[in-house]
């Protein structure tokens, strides 16, 4: 059974100004400051099923190994892509999946939350600010330590990224264990990070080099987004055409979405992969990956490829891809000979 949008928006709303107070009453424990924290379990709560989402999931679990790194993971996330993207984090010690139609799978639901209830972690993290469930199992669960992902002034104030949907949490948890009284952190925030190993870069190759023939560097572009997010096929043509006619010495290939469409009529050389890891590390091999915002962008970014992001209905400031040389352009507020720049500057 699908729930309408505007029902679950009501939800939204209703949930959230019930769930908004939990975790006031919280009290940090009193911890010796002079001795290591001993976090050896962590829970990190992200319940969204889209590949994006828990894309930007994995620099918060980078922060968590990095500060604990003696400690396992449990991930609490909704659907079936969380395992294809942490497959190669070896202290994800495991993954609880809630159904992605909960409404359909009533028993598995519950039984998910009753094994927070029932599990004791050091330490559990909501790594979404506006996830009334993420707050209600932060506060049900019996951990030592807890951070509730509320939003922060003195963040806010200090770092003008506070916003990024990545970042955010691991501001959260660093300002966190400040007010415990351990040292503050001043280390670059990890970056998404699907960990492509060797074997499966070089597979990507072999597959991207059957594409190709040839010897140029490659510009791989995705042409598909979902609602007001897509551009329309126009405005791929109008880009695509400038591709070719700015980079003659580049390949420029197309990756397709699930549902085999082109914006460029499929003009371009392509390919279509079902596997995540797969997509990925043809991704790794090509010099550039362009798209507008979606999951797919997000997994570009997370292969360590400089990627660029067309925004124009989505705030950059929450999902714009960072580090790794990406850049976020918002199409309302600059034009092509903007991009062609921003692509010259990561290119040349």
């Amino acid at each position: 059974m699908k729930v309408p949008t505007s029902i679950n928006n009501i939800r939204r709303r209703v949930m959230h100004s019930i769930t908004k107070n939990i975790g006031k009453s919280y009290t940090d424990p009193v911890v010796d400051t002079s001795k290591k924290l001993d976090i050896k379990k962590v829970l990190i709560i992200r319940p969204n099923h889209r590949l994006g989402n828990q894309l930007l999931l994995t620099p918060i679990v980078q922060e968590v190994i990095n500060t604990f790194p003696d400690c396992k993971i449990d991930l609490f996330v909704k659907g079936g892509v969380a395992n294809p993207v942490f497959q190669n984090y070896s202290q994800i010690n495991k993954i609880i999946q809630l159904p992605k139609k909960p409404f359909n799978h009533l028993f598995k639901y519950a039984m998910s939350w009753v094994s927070i209830k029932r599990t004791h972690y050091d330490l559990v993290i909501n790594g979404d600010k506006d996830s009334s469930s993420g707050r209600l199992l932060t506060q049900i669960s019996k951990a030592t330590f807890k951070v509730f992902g509320d939003v922060h002034e003195d963040i806010q104030a200090k770092y003008p990224d506070y916003k990024h949907i990545s970042k955010y949490p691991i501001y959260n948890l660093r300002r966190y264990l400040e007010k415990l009284g351990f040292d503050e952190n001043n280390s670059n925030l990890p970056v998404l990070d699907i960990k492509l190993n060797a074997e499966e870069i070089v597979n990507g190759k072999k597959i991207l080099d059957d594409i190709i023939k040839n010897d140029k560097k490659t510009i791989c572009i995705y042409t598909n987004a979902t609602g007001e997010k897509c551009y329309s096929e126009d405005w791929w043509e109008t880009f695509y055409s400038r591709l070719l006619e700015e980079y003659p010495n580049y390949n420029i290939i197309e990756m397709l979405p699930i549902e085999n469409i082109s914006k460029i009529n499929f003009k371009a050389p392509h390919f279509y992969s079902k596997d995540i890891r797969e997509m990925g590390a043809i991704i790794k091999n090509t010099s550039i990956f362009i798209a507008a915002d979606n999951g797919v962008m997000h997994l570009a970014s997370a292969t360590l490829t400089p990627t660029v992001g067309f925004f124009s209905v989505t705030d950059p400031n929450i999902y714009a891809p960072y580090g790794n040389r990406n850049i976020a352009l918002h199409t309302k507020y600059t034009n092509l000979e903007d991009w062609i720049k921003a692509i010259d500057k990561i290119l040349k």
